[in-house]
């Protein structure tokens, strides 16, 4: 994980900036990454989920061109990528530079008047470590349109939230990714020392006081290094089949199955996998509120275990875990976390885990040697504090 400081990347996407298009950039922006404290896949089922910002950031240089065309560059990636405004559309640019270029398509799409673009991009989220790396590029740079087009989508919540709802569409349209909206709205809504408790059927939200260091804890997170990637299939598959279970169960998504009633809808389910998958959303929603209560309460021991009984779900109903992110979750509980779970879509990316403050080199060590045992590529493991959102840095 990279240890430089925002002023640092701030001063070094400007000095890039100014390097390969010959004038300073009209400002420079910045969205972080996320990890979701609980409730996982029930975004696109209308269910609720728990975000929290982290501190690491995308940061976005961007000034305005006269041409109706996005020239953009990135740090971490090799080549610019150009297209015409006009020409944006699922699969064009392709790659990377289509989470860039279907923002500017869907605020075009939401009716309002967006310019060209020359952009540099810096990041320290890790891509393909389940953070939403692609959310904090999106709301960077939709931050930066938001400016520089004069919309004010950065005012207030209801602006931020419909800024979210662009990088949504950017996401699931042009990049072809079908994630569920909690990374933009986590992106662009959630604050420091809090968390979001966010309704993705009524897009209501309101923040969870999340600051365990008054507490004498702290938030490990272990990025596996199993790679993480949700344009393959898997995330795809399991979307689909949650709206099939609702179609069966003639709902409009999986929220409106209660936990008081969720065996007798999985008895009208056809199969056992379509059942395995109602079970973890339904449930999972019911954890979200149980951990909203016991964090208002400050009864991290009960949180911990819905951690626990969360990742046991993913693992066996859902089946989105990994051997990287079993062990990782199963080594931290053993050297004393309170709770452990897989964090995002899953098929690799990160873990999470409450540990003591004190705890987190001890905790860290052991899991590096539980993947060094099994021969799995080295871990990175970070404490982290809960963030800020989308916003100019200059």
């Amino acid at each position: 994980m990279s240890t430089r400081e925002p002023a640092q990347i701030v001063e070094s996407v400007r000095t890039h900036f100014v390097e390969r298009y010959g004038r300073e950039p009209d400002g420079v922006w910045s969205a972080p990454g996320r990890v979701n404290l609980i409730g996982e896949h029930t975004d696109y089922n209308g269910g609720l989920c728990l975000p929290i910002a982290l501190p690491h950031r995308t940061f976005a240089a961007a000034a305005v061109r006269d041409d109706g065309v996005l020239l953009v560059c990135s740090l971490q990636s090799e080549g610019p990528a150009e297209v015409a405004i006009d020409d944006i559309a699922p699969g064009r640019p392709g790659g990377w530079a289509s989470y860039v270029a279907g923002v500017l398509w869907a605020l075009r799409e939401q009716g309002h008047d967006v310019p060209g673009l020359d952009v540099v991009i810096d990041s320290v989220v890790p891509v393909g470590a389940g953070l939403s790396s692609s959310a904090a590029l999106e709301c960077s740079v939709g931050a930066a349109v938001s400016d520089l087009a004069g919309l004010g989508l950065l005012d207030d919540a209801d602006a931020r939230a419909r800024l979210a709802q662009a990088c949504i569409r950017a996401e699931n349209e042009i990049a072809g990714a079908p994630t569920g909206g909690l990374d933009q709205s986590a992106a662009l809504l959630c604050d420091d020392a809090t968390a979001l408790l966010l309704d993705c059927r009524s897009w209501q939200n309101e923040p969870v006081p999340f600051d365990l260091a008054a507490a004498g804890c702290a938030l490990l997170v272990t990025d596996t290094r199993a790679h993480h990637e949700l344009v393959d299939g898997q995330y795809a598959a399991r979307r689909d089949a949650c709206e099939e279970a609702a179609r069966i169960l003639g709902v409009d998504t999986l929220r409106e199955v209660p936990a008081s009633g969720l065996d007798a809808a999985l008895h009208r389910l056809p199969t056992d996998e379509m059942r395995r998958r109602v079970r973890h959303v339904v449930t999972e929603i019911d954890r979200v509120e149980r951990a909203v209560a016991a964090l208002r309460a400050g009864d991290l021991d009960e949180v911990g275990r819905l951690f626990d009984a969360s990742h046991v779900s993913m693992r066996d109903d859902y089946e989105i875990s990994c051997d990287e992110l079993d062990v990782a979750t199963e080594t931290a509980r053993r050297h004393g976390a309170l709770g452990a779970r897989m964090t995002g879509g899953g098929f690799g990316g990160s873990c999470i885990a409450i540990v003591r403050a004190d705890a987190v080199d001890e905790v860290s060590r052991a899991i590096d040697a539980a993947f060094a045992e099994r021969g799995f590529t080295a871990p990175s493991s970070f404490a982290v504090t809960a963030g800020s959102s989308a916003r100019r840095d200059a």
